[in-house]
C-alpha cells in the first residue's frame, strides 16, 4: 500500500511532508480500491509522488461525513462561529504560504516567485473577505406588503454541497468555493484535479490545525468519469460548483438534471475579446495585453486571448508587441529565478496547444514570434513559447476555441460596430477588455458586448470583491462579492397573517 505520507522534495532544496490519502471526516485515508496516481512536476516530466483516486464508495463516505457535519455540526453555530474559523484559515494560508506557494508551483508549472506566491496569498484574502460575510449571511430583509401581514425572506444553506475544480489555480479555485460555502452555512466535498492535487491536501492539514469540525471539508482527489460523475449524480449533494471545460460542464449540468435537480454553477471556457483603438495609449496596451494572455502561461480563462486592433495602429502594435513579449516573457522553470512563464500543466495539454498553432499556420495566420518549443528549456519539460499569430481571422480554429496556452490571435477592424461584432462573435462570453480614452466609446461597448465582465483599459483584474462568470457557454450563475454567497444559499419567503382572519 502506498503510504499516506510523503517527503516532497522541491527543485529549490525545500522539502515538504504531504499527506496522500483522501481527506474525509477529519482524516486521510486510502482509497477503498487502493488505486493511486502519479503527479509530475511540467517542468521536467518527473514524478513528484503519487496521491489516492477517490472511487464511487469514497465518494459516498465523504458525503455522508458531510451530511453528518450539516445536521449535527454547522448548523448549530453560529455566522460568528463559521467566521472565526475562516479567519483561522486565513491566518494559517499566510503562515504555510511558502510551503503552499512551493506545492502549486511544482504540480501547475507556474513559476513560484512571479506566480504562485500570490495566489496562495490570494486564497488567503478570499477566506478573510467570505468570514466577514459570515455573520450575517443568513440575513434576509422585511417586505412591506399590507398592513395584515409579515413577510419577510431568509437566506439558508442548501446542506451538502460539492465541487469539481479545474487544474490552472488549484489553490484560488479551491478558495473560492469553500470560503463562500462554509460562509453560507454549507458542508463540502471537492474532488480536486488529478493533475494538481497537492496543495489542496496540505490545506487540508490547515483544516484540521484550524480545528475545523469533522466532515465540514472533504478533500477528495479522483478521476472525472468515477468520482467527478459520481458527484453530480449524487442524491444527498444539493449543490454542485464546477470550474473547468464547457464540454465537461454540460455533462455535469446533465447528470444533475438526471438525478435530484441539484444547483448547478459552471465556470466554463472562454475566448476573450481585447479591443485596441487608435486613441489608446499604446506603450501601455502592450504591456497589458501581454499580461492578458500570458501571465499564468496562458491558462486562464479570462485569457485575452483574441486581440482586434484598429487598422491604423495594427502594423505599429504588432512591432511594439513583439519586441515588448520577448524581452519580458522569461521562459523556464518553475523555482529559476527571473523566470515568468513556466511550462504548461502536462504532455497533453503541450500536445494540444501545439496543434492549435499548426492548425493557424495552416489556415494563414503569421506567426510573429514564438510557436515551437522553446530549446533553452528542460527537454522533458512541457514548454511552449508565448506565442502571437497574425492576420487572423474569425474562420480559423484558434480562433473560435479556447486554447488554454501561451498563445494568442491578432486581428484588424475599422469601425465601432465591427469591434463590437468580432467580439460577440464567440460561443463564449465570459471576459471582454477594452482599450481607450473615450468615455462614451467604452460605455457604448461596455453596454453592447455580450459578457460577464468588462475591463477597460486593463487586463485580468478579477476582485474577489466583485462578481466573476460569464454569458453564453462561458457557464451560469457567479462566483466571488456578494453573488459567490449567494450561489451557495437558497432564498425561503416567509408570509405571517397578523389578522389570523381569512
Amino acid at each position: 500500500m502506498y503510504p499516506l505520507e510523503v517527503e516532497v522534495s522541491i527543485p529549490n532544496g525545500n522539502t515538504h511532508k504531504l499527506p496522500t490519502g483522501l481527506f474525509i471526516n477529519n482524516e486521510f485515508v486510502a482509497s477503498s480500491d487502493g488505486k493511486t496516481q502519479e503527479v509530475e512536476n511540467p517542468g521536467t516530466g518527473e514524478t513528484v509522488c503519487s496521491v489516492y483516486l477517490a472511487s464511487a464508495e469514497d465518494i459516498d463516505r465523504a458525503v455522508d461525513a458531510a451530511e453528518d457535519a450539516f445536521i449535527n455540526k454547522w448548523s448549530t453555530i453560529s455566522g460568528k462561529s463559521k467566521a472565526e474559523y475562516l479567519y483561522k484559515i486565513a491566518d494559517l494560508i499566510v503562515k504555510y504560504s511558502a510551503e503552499l506557494a512551493d506545492l502549486e508551483a511544482i504540480e501547475s508549472g507556474k513559476p513560484r516567485e512571479t506566480n504562485a506566491i500570490f495566489d496562495v496569498l490570494h486564497s488567503a484574502d478570499v477566506f478573510r473577505y467570505y468570514a466577514g460575510k459570515a455573520v450575517g449571511a443568513q440575513d434576509g430583509k422585511t417586505v412591506e406588503t399590507e398592513p395584515s401581514k409579515f413577510t419577510y425572506t431568509v437566506y439558508e444553506p442548501f446542506g451538502v454541497c460539492a465541487a469539481v475544480i479545474a487544474w490552472n489555480f488549484p489553490m484560488s479555485t479551491l478558495a473560492w468555493k469553500v470560503a463562500p460555502c462554509l460562509a453560507a452555512g454549507n458542508t463540502f466535498v471537492v474532488k480536486t484535479s488529478e493533475l494538481t492535487p497537492l496543495s489542496a491536501l496540505f490545506m487540508c492539514k490547515i483544516f484540521k490545525e484550524a480545528d475545523l469540525p469533522a466532515g465540514v471539508v472533504n478533500i477528495t482527489c479522483g478521476l472525472g468519469s468515477v468520482a467527478g460523475v459520481k458527484l453530480s449524480e449524487h442524491p444527498k449533494v444539493q449543490k454542485i460548483s464546477f470550474t473547468g471545460s464547457t464540454s465537461v460542464g454540460k455533462l455535469i449540468q446533465q447528470s444533475a438534471a438526471k438525478s435530484n435537480l441539484k444547483y448547478c454553477t459552471l465556470e466554463c471556457g472562454g475566448k476573450s475579446p481585447l479591443v485596441i483603438y487608435e486613441d489608446a495609449d499604446l506603450d501601455q496596451v502592450v504591456k497589458w495585453a501581454a499580461f492578458g494572455i500570458f501571465f499564468n502561461k496562458g491558462e486562464i480563462c479570462t485569457a485575452s486571448s483574441r486581440i482586434y486592433v484598429q487598422e491604423s495602429i495594427y502594423d505599429k502594435f504588432l512591432t511594439k508587441f513583439k519586441d515588448h513579449v520577448e524581452e519580458a516573457f522569461v521562459q523556464g522553470g518553475q523555482f529559476t529565478p527571473g523566470v515568468n512563464v513556466g511550462p504548461t500543466v502536462c504532455k497533453a495539454q503541450q500536445e494540444k496547444i501545439l496543434g492549435f498553432i499548426d492548425s493557424a499556420k495552416k489556415e494563414g495566420g503569421r506567426i510573429v514570434t514564438g510557436g515551437k518549443i522553446p530549446p533553452t528549456t528542460n527537454k522533458n519539460g512541457y514548454f511552449i513559447e508565448p506565442t502571437v499569430i497574425a492576420d487572423c481571422n474569425q474562420e480559423m480554429t484558434a480562433v473560435r476555441e479556447e486554447i488554454f496556452g501561451p498563445v494568442v490571435c491578432v486581428s484588424k477592424f475599422t469601425s465601432d460596430d465591427e469591434a463590437i461584432a468580432l467580439s460577440n462573435d464567440s460561443d463564449y462570453g465570459l471576459a471582454a477588455y477594452l482599450f481607450t480614452n473615450d468615455i462614451n466609446r467604452s460605455q457604448n461597448y461596455i453596454r453592447k458586448v455580450q459578457s460577464g465582465q468588462v475591463f477597460v483599459n486593463i487586463t485580468f483584474a478579477a476582485d474577489f470583491r466583485m462578481p466573476f462568470g460569464g454569458y453564453k457557454m462561458s457557464g451560469n450563475g457567479r462566483e466571488l462579492g456578494d453573488e459567490g454567497l449567494k450561489a451557495f444559499q437558497q432564498v425561503k419567503a416567509v408570509h405571517i397573517n397578523l389578522s389570523n382572519r381569512l
